[in-house]
């Protein structure tokens, strides 16, 4: 069991809790959604509620934290201390750490830590591998070590392989005793449909954009243009928009990049992780079709993008971001794919003149 003492039920996320507590009655939930708003914390508050044994007591859920059933009985105490017995907790090792979890708890099939193999260190696996998943069909065969319930939560779920997504499938057709399922994820159509069809579905929708920017704005103290600026900016995800002003965007940069890309200038994006340059990019890309068609930009402001160029264009530029979005992590020569990207976009986005009109 790892440390998931005392996180932080997001604000957007506390009448949805409410709402699941009420309506899921499956021993296997499946929670899906879009990145970035929470959906390992809100996992987690089920399993506190389920594995709580005094439900119906005050409710931390309007305190603002994940024990929504009473938050001091044995239970909840155990779930703080990261000992509760019956609380099996799968993640993949790169996972870990950014969830700020020990390398002792969450079980992943093995060490979270980079190991050395044949004298060569080893990265930590994206996957959820099979021996996890045989941990996971060992712990539910067991009895409640409390009587009350036995949760799993298996987050992100899509990042389990073949063989531990089969090997998961037999348990959810026939669950044993009082286990239940949290299966939480973002990419379902990755997922299996046998596991998908065997659980009851919860979607966690994008918050309120006013309600997502207020507490955006409060937590980096920023003024509240900014904060909207960077929460359109990680397409309506206040967490991610979070995370990645803590690794160097601002919203000044974001607003930037379409004049600075049109000019064949890199500005912010250079100093950008390559699968962020892909990203800004392909929203570029998208907002500047999104106009062309008369439609309102998602991504950036409308303000700061130019006139986009023809559809046809955008669409291939669209296709081969796409190509390289899948190969971001290959270790390529990054100043000279910055060089790239940007002369690609600079061609993409320059608008030919109309017959008749002057060349600039």
């Amino acid at each position: 069991m790892s440390d998931v003492s005392e996180p932080t039920l997001w604000p957007w996320l506390r009448e949805p809790l409410a709402q699941a507590l009420v309506q899921l009655h499956s021993h296997a939930v499946l929670l899906h959604g879009p990145e970035g708003v929470g959906q390992f914390e809100f996992s987690l508050a089920l399993a506190r509620a389920w594995l709580c044994e005094q439900p119906g007591g005050d409710g931390a859920v309007s305190r603002g934290t994940l024990r929504p059933a009473c938050g001091h009985c044995v239970a909840c105490r155990l779930m703080d201390a990261g000992s509760h017995p019956d609380f099996h907790l799968v993640l993949p090792e790169a996972l870990q750490a950014s969830l700020g979890l020990g390398d002792g708890g969450a079980d992943d099939g093995s060490d979270s830590g980079t190991e050395k193999v044949g004298g060569k260190s080893r990265k930590p696996s994206q996957e959820i591998k099979v021996e996890a998943i045989r941990a996971v069909v060992q712990f539910s065969q067991s009895t409640a070590s409390r009587g009350r319930a036995k949760v799993v939560l298996v987050h992100p779920v899509e990042r389990m392989n073949l063989v531990a997504a089969n090997t998961l499938l037999k348990t959810l057709e026939e669950p044993p005793g009082q286990v239940r399922f949290v299966l939480s994820g973002a990419a379902l159509e990755q997922l299996l449909p046998t596991v998908r069809s065997r659980c009851q579905a919860w979607r966690l929708s994008l918050p309120d954009a006013d309600v997502a920017a207020g507490w955006l704005a409060q937590q980096l103290q920023l003024g509240a243009d900014d904060a909207r600026v960077l929460l359109a900016a990680a397409g309506g995800q206040p967490l991610s928009a979070r995370e990645r002003h803590a690794q160097g965007l601002d919203a000044r940069s974001w607003v930037s990049l379409p004049r600075d890309v049109q000019q064949g200038q890199a500005g912010a994006l250079a100093q950008w992780p390559l699968p962020w340059m892909v990203d800004g990019l392909q929203k570029l890309c998208h907002d500047l079709a999104r106009v062309a068609v008369g439609a309102a930009p998602r991504y950036f402001p409308a303000d700061c993008l130019p006139q986009p160029p023809e559809l046809s264009r955008l669409q291939q530029w669209s296709q081969e971001l796409s190509r390289l979005a899948r190969h971001a992590d290959h270790p390529w020569n990054l100043p000279l794919k910055v060089e790239t990207l940007v002369l690609q976009a600079r061609a993409v986005m320059r608008v030919k003149p109309s017959r008749g009109s002057p060349r600039p």
